[in-house]
């Protein structure tokens, strides 16, 4: 029953937390008589959408994926699980992952501004050229910070690189909240109490989207390396 927790966690796990926000922000919209609240109609619409459409492509999709062939190992591993040796200091989880999204939020913050810029200033946004190769940029520098993390993780004998590799590159979504923080403080005018939390909890659901996407990044791009220097390995 593994393949169905899975399963049912990734049709119902984030878009979960998107619909219980978007309802605790329309509820309050909806006790302030805002004309931007949505109607009943609508949301019926998107549970109809999520559930008729997202969920039973989700299933399809893990069904194709469970009955396909498994991922070959590159080399024989032992049953056994080798006994990792301390670890440097800089090599400590929570210094990688702090660092490891620097890189990747550098190279789209000169453009978060001008996309936060159009989301909440109505701002005209035109330069989706641009926009397109900063994500190119973006996806290329999730890959390289995590591989090259691998790459330090394997050569000081831990071979636990699965969870450090999405948080390594995922961790860019901390800094994008915490500029979310900035902006709110010097280019917003928001006093109000329900459009501070109307902001902040949709840029923590932007925020989460961005993780979950750089995350997937690393990952794959670790997943690829890893595979990639051990099936060269020549074993007698």
């Amino acid at each position: 029953l593994e393949w169905l927790k899975l399963t049912l966690l990734t049709a119902l796990g984030f878009p979960s937390v998107v619909f219980s926000v978007f309802i605790a922000v329309d509820v309050a919209l909806t006790l302030l008589k805002s004309s931007a609240a949505v109607p009943l109609s609508t949301l019926v619409s998107l549970v109809a959408l999520w559930f008729g459409v997202s969920a039973p492509l989700v299933f399809a999709g893990a069904f194709a994926g469970f009955k396909a062939d498994h991922v070959p190992f590159p080399v024989r591993t032992n049953q056994i699980p080798r006994l990792v040796p301390p670890q440097p200091w800089y090599m400590h989880p929570a210094l990688t992952t702090v660092f490891g999204g620097v890189l990747p939020f550098g190279a789209v913050s000169v453009e978060l501004f001008f996309v936060m810029s159009a989301i909440w200033l109505h701002q005209i946004y035109y330069i989706f050229g641009f926009l397109f190769l900063v994500v190119c940029i973006l996806v290329a520098t999730c890959a390289e910070i995590a591989i090259l993390l691998c790459y330090f993780q394997l050569c000081n004998e831990d071979y636990r690189w699965w969870w450090r590799a999405l948080f390594n590159s995922g961790s860019c979504a901390l800094y994008v909240y915490l500029y979310a923080i900035w902006y709110f403080a010097f280019e917003l005018e928001i006093s109000a109490l329900v459009p501070a939390t109307i902001y902040f909890l949709y840029m923590a659901l932007i925020s989460l989207a961005f993780f979950l996407i750089t995350a997937a990044v690393g990952f794959y791009a670790c997943f690829w390396f890893v595979t990639k220097i051990y099936g060269s390995i020549k074993v007698d």
